[in-house]
């Protein structure tokens, strides 16, 4: 069934912890791979979804800078997935207007994947009816780092003063500095925890966790969510209004 059209206040920005693949394969008695597999499938019906949901800014945290803990076979496998689904999605993503755009550290990754990174990113850079970010070899922490040093660095050459130092300032030299806060973060798979993801960003954001497994969790979930969030009423530090 395909998912209704949300006509209410719906999430301009909404962020997925894509969470449970690996389970989702084991509970079936296949290998953690083959759920990886089914993840990256379920990521094309929620992108194709998502615009008519009313939700502009997709952010999809596929791989984290603790994930390289895992199996070498699990890494290359994933890593395989991401450079496969970059290439078989180009030309749909281009078409359908969908910007594709890659958050983390890249400097880890292998050569060619970053290659293939960067040039989706140049085909779909002028898109405008979807912005999708995934976040690769991302974690909260790293980036905060990296965005400290980069301000420590301006500092250091005279581009700003200590005292020019505000939220904006350091917000910009994230990897989403032109990006707006994510409205939404959701996290698959009934895992209760954010795991490093977005945390500067989603200071303000609402959260909804699901026990639906990611290869499982469809534009129809994704749907009633959106509906539960269009009936929050979001303060940022004010009080209830009457």
């Amino acid at each position: 069934m395909a998912a209704k059209d949300i006509t209410g206040e719906s999430p301009a920005h909404v962020a997925i912890i894509m969470d449970g693949n690996g389970r989702w394969a084991t509970a079936r008695g296949w290998p953690r791979l083959v759920g990886h597999r089914r993840g990256a499938e379920r990521v094309r019906s929620i992108v194709e979804a998502a615009p008519g949901l009313g939700i502009r800014y997709l952010t999809l945290y596929a791989f984290s800078t603790e994930n390289w803990k895992r199996s070498t076979e699990e890494v290359i496998g994933l890593m395989t997935i991401f450079a496969r689904y970059i290439q078989s999605e180009a030309q749909r993503l281009s078409a359908e207007g969908v910007r594709l755009r890659f958050i983390g550290g890249r400097e880890r990754l292998d050569k060619k994947l970053q290659k293939l990174m960067a040039g989706i990113e140049a085909r779909t850079k002028d898109n405008d009816r979807l912005h999708l970010t995934v976040a690769i070899n991302y974690g909260g922490r790293d980036e905060l780092a990296r965005a400290a040093r980069a301000l420590a660095e301006d500092v250091a050459a005279g581009r700003i003063r200590p005292d020019e130092i505000d939220e904006a300032a350091f917000g910009r030299r994230l990897d989403t500095g032109d990006l707006p806060d994510p409205d939404l973060v959701i996290r698959t798979s009934g895992e209760m925890r954010i795991s490093n993801y977005l945390l500067w960003q989603s200071a303000y954001a609402e959260y909804e966790f699901t026990d639906t497994l990611w290869p499982d969790f469809t534009p129809d979930e994704l749907a009633t969510i959106l509906s539960r969030y269009n009936r929050r009423e979001r303060r940022y530090g004010g009080a209830l209004t009457a």
